[in-house]
């Protein structure tokens, strides 16, 4: 199980990469959303907001008005930011729960 403080650092690595790639993906994505991230064996959570193809705003707690909810596990995170979990089959086999309307869902899967 990875601690608060490593799913702390791949959030802040996985804005680093969207901002990295804002320029070329802020054309294609036009999304301005509230994010919630909760990691269910950790009992914790991050919020942050999702805008011009970047993860902006990145804090400790939860968001529950958040407009999109991603719960999944400390280890499945971390697989996750680095690349190694595919995030389409990470939900087809419920290790990643995403709650979000339809259009975002397409447009936040353009971002990952």
């Amino acid at each position: 199980m990875a601690t608060v403080d490593e799913c702390r650092q791949a959030l802040q690595d996985l804005a680093a990469r969207l901002e990295r790639n804002a320029e070329t993906v802020r054309d294609r994505v036009d999304l301005d959303r509230t994010l919630a991230c909760r990691i269910t064996d950790l009992e914790t959570a991050f919020h942050g907001r999702i805008t011009g193809g970047r993860l902006v705003e990145l804090a400790d707690g939860d968001d529950p008005k958040a407009k999109i909810a991603i719960s999944t596990t400390s280890d499945d995170l971390l697989a996750l930011v680095r690349g190694d979990l595919d995030v389409t089959r990470a939900v087809a086999n419920r290790r990643v729960s995403i709650k979000a309307n339809p259009f975002d869902l397409m447009k936040l899967r353009k971002l990952l």
